[in-house]
């Protein structure tokens, strides 16, 4: 079973989301709390696999909360649920360590799907937001007055070619089936690309694998 926690300072958003993860076999809901700070304590007393956070919220943020997750239950997977309104928070919830940012108008199958794919450690973004990601990337990228050298194939870690294509569909918020499809490879060549891409970068999952590279400018062309 995945434990889940809810936080979200909406007492019936958390209920309709509690009843539609508790129809999931695999899925169970230890909690539901209404801030960010309550979410702390929830954590350390409940050991959940997965939060599902709010971001805006009274008191302490999500944003606030992701980031003190991240740095005292470092393997607990923080989802962080969002409005098309709310773009000034999805940069700052990646920097926290969310692994997973999610619109609040998606279908209950892929809320299920979605707090799976973070308990196995892996990184969703929805392609709708993983745009606003890169649109902001590429915002910091030209009014950054000095960024580092990119990464060249003649460096110690440098991408493939074909790594670089990897890395680009996955700041693109695509999923390993639709890379796959994209450049005519299988899937299990995909993870292996992908396992590489962490390894070079010295990153953990994916979402920090875009965050580093927008850092190296391996998201420019040419």
């Amino acid at each position: 079973m995945i434990r889940v926690l809810l936080v979200d300072d909406q007492t019936l958003i958390r209920q309709g989301i509690a009843m539609l993860l508790e129809l999931e076999p695999d899925l169970e809901v230890v909690g539901a709390v209404g801030d960010g700070r309550a979410a702390i304590e929830a954590v350390e007393r409940l050991h959940p696999d997965v939060v599902l956070m709010d971001v805006r919220m009274p008191g302490m943020d999500g944003v606030t909360a992701t980031r003190e997750l991240r740095r005292r239950f470092p393997d607990v997977g923080v989802i962080i649920l969002t409005t098309f309104d709310d773009d000034e928070y999805v940069f700052e919830g990646l920097k926290a360590g969310a692994r997973g940012y999610l619109l609040k108008d998606i279908s209950s199958e892929e809320m299920a799907e979605a707090v799976r794919t973070v308990a196995r450690g892996e990184a969703l973004i929805q392609p709708s937001i993983a745009r606003k990601v890169v649109a902001e990337f590429l915002r910091l990228a030209v009014s950054a007055p000095a960024a580092p050298e990119r990464m060249t194939p003649k460096s110690p870690n440098a991408l493939t070619e074909r790594e670089l294509d990897v890395l680009k569909a996955l700041a693109r918020g695509m999923s390993n089936k639709e890379i796959a499809a994209a450049l005519v490879i299988t899937e299990g060549t995909v993870k292996t690309h992908i396992s590489n891409i962490l390894a070079k970068l010295d990153v953990r999952d994916r979402t920090q694998a875009v965050l580093k590279a927008q850092q190296l400018r391996l998201l420019e062309e040419g």
